[in-house]
């Protein structure tokens, strides 16, 4: 995997962002979208590399040449689902349908009263976890890289403050020993397994024709601790509708310490085939503007500092 994504710059200004939140929060939802239009035509005919990427991944989900309005729709998704990430920070939960798959594994899991890792990617909303959770008193904190969107999570973070406590960060040196204090606890923990950091361990496996590289942290944190990990994920179908799936990929519990590295193995290559199906189930909600396969360029130090030449990712 390419560490090109901790060279993506935000593009905008956060008095940009506050003026199109607070608009959309003033109108509605419904005429927010529409607002979107412009915003993600004009982010596909200038971010070249972005809409390179686009393009390459969306051949290989959908099985052919991709079309420009094929392009459209996975812009106007990844604007569609940033917004909304908005409205549910505001707990406005009532604005959207969610229908949740799986959800015996959910249950079953809640029940045990152990902590757990909720391993999802860059497919669709996590945040969209926040309307079922309500219901089923579910706490998680998420676990993500901070530095590469900073006006966004200084908008939510604004909007509600209470965010901070359920994020932890990464790139800092005590990150991994607040996912252990927390998993301890017997709290939830999100991991989006589809990112690596320089410097952390990946593994190889079969992803949409080719092979990719995926890290390997969580499944080792899950057997240190014991924990089971759940494959997550929220896609976004349309309108207001969100769809949930939860899986249970890795059961930590189960495997003999002599065994431990095949586990490992088995495990990122069962998330690599899940996060395949649901990449062709719903191929506009991936939102990894760079070449996921791209494993041969060199590794980038996450500097906050971005160079000019940094590719710009879509902005909204």
């Amino acid at each position: 995997m390419s560490h090109a994504w901790l060279e993506q710059r935000e593009r905008g200004s956060i008095f940009g962002m506050r003026l199109i939140v607070g608009a959309a929060f003033l109108v509605g939802r419904t005429m927010a979208r529409l607002m979107l239009h412009p915003v993600c035509l004009y982010f596909l005919l200038f971010s070249v590399k972005s809409r390179h990427a686009s393009r390459k991944f969306l051949s290989r989900a959908l099985g052919r040449r991709p079309h420009f309005s094929d392009l459209y729709r996975h812009y106007f998704a990844f604007a569609t689902v940033a917004l909304d990430r908005f409205f549910l920070l505001k707990d406005r939960y009532e604005l959207f349908e969610v229908q949740i798959q799986g959800q015996d594994v959910l249950q079953r899991a809640l029940d045990r009263g152990q902590g757990c890792l909720l391993l999802g990617a860059h497919l669709g909303s996590f945040e969209i976890l926040r309307a079922a959770g309500t219901s089923h008193q579910l706490e998680v904190a998420m676990v993500m890289y901070e530095d590469n969107a900073k006006m966004v999570n200084t908008v939510a973070n604004a909007m509600n403050p209470a965010l901070p406590d359920r994020i932890i960060g990464l790139g800092r040196l005590d990150s991994m020993f607040k996912v252990y204090d927390r998993l301890q606890r017997n709290a939830w923990v999100g991991i989006l397994g589809d990112r690596v950091l320089q410097g952390g361990e990946q593994l190889a496996a079969p992803f949409l024709g080719e092979s990719a590289l995926f890290p390997t942290s969580p499944y080792r944190i899950a057997l240190m601790l014991k924990r089971p990990i759940l494959f997550m994920t929220g896609l976004y179908l349309g309108g207001n509708r969100y769809e949930l799936h939860f899986e249970k990929i890795f059961d930590a519990e189960a495997v003999p310490r002599a065994a431990r590295e095949a586990a490992i193995g088995q495990a990122l290559h069962r998330y690599a085939g899940r996060l395949e199906h649901f990449c062709r189930k719903a191929p506009y909600n991936w939102f990894n503007f760079y070449d996921f396969w791209d494993a041969g360029s060199p590794a980038v130090t996450a500097r906050a500092d971005r160079t000019e030449s940094a590719e710009d990712r879509p902005g909204f």
